[in-house]
């Protein structure tokens, strides 16, 4: 098991059999957001997602996720929504902006929502940083996105009548 999941408590966890899963993803560093969807889709459909009820969508980036997630909890056909996206440092102020905001609009939909929203926004200094955490040397942090996808969505369920 990569360091992505040694944090995470997995006893317990319940099957992801029938629940429905929106990801949204941003085509932006896709060298990196590619490798945390497939690890994000593949421990899903370990802990029993069915393929059909993982829903994927690509925006140009990470600032447009909040877009993407919004649209997918109105839609009502999830249980839970995953943004997925990488900022990376660079010489402006840019990424301050983008990662703040992104962290922001995805903090709102998440606190104000039926359903989670998972933050799979990775924020780094450099390109290695990323690829350290995309599959590299930490693991791949697409993992812990899918387990914590599940464990909300079992507990936004628990609150169900």
């Amino acid at each position: 098991m990569s360091s992505t999941t040694d944090n995470l408590t997995l006893q317990d966890l319940p099957s992801a059999s029938d629940m429905r899963v929106g990801i949204v993803v941003c085509e932006w560093n896709n060298s990196i957001t590619d490798p945390l969807l497939e690890a994000t889709v593949n421990t899903l459909k370990q802990y029993g997602a069915k393929p059909e009820h993982i829903m994927v969508r690509t925006v140009p980036g990470s600032f447009e996720l909040i877009f993407a997630a919004n649209k997918m909890v109105k839609s009502g056909l999830v249980d839970g929504v995953i943004a997925i996206g990488c900022i990376i440092r660079g010489d402006t102020p840019h990424f301050d902006f983008i990662a703040q905001g992104c962290t922001n609009g995805l903090a709102q939909l998440n606190a104000n929502g039926n359903i989670p929203v998972v933050f799979g926004v990775l924020t780094t200094n450099t390109l290695e940083q990323a690829q350290e955490r995309a599959g590299g040397r930490l693991g791949n942090k697409g993992e812990e996105y899918a387990l914590t996808a599940i464990k909300m969505i079992d507990y936004a369920r628990s609150y169900e009548r």
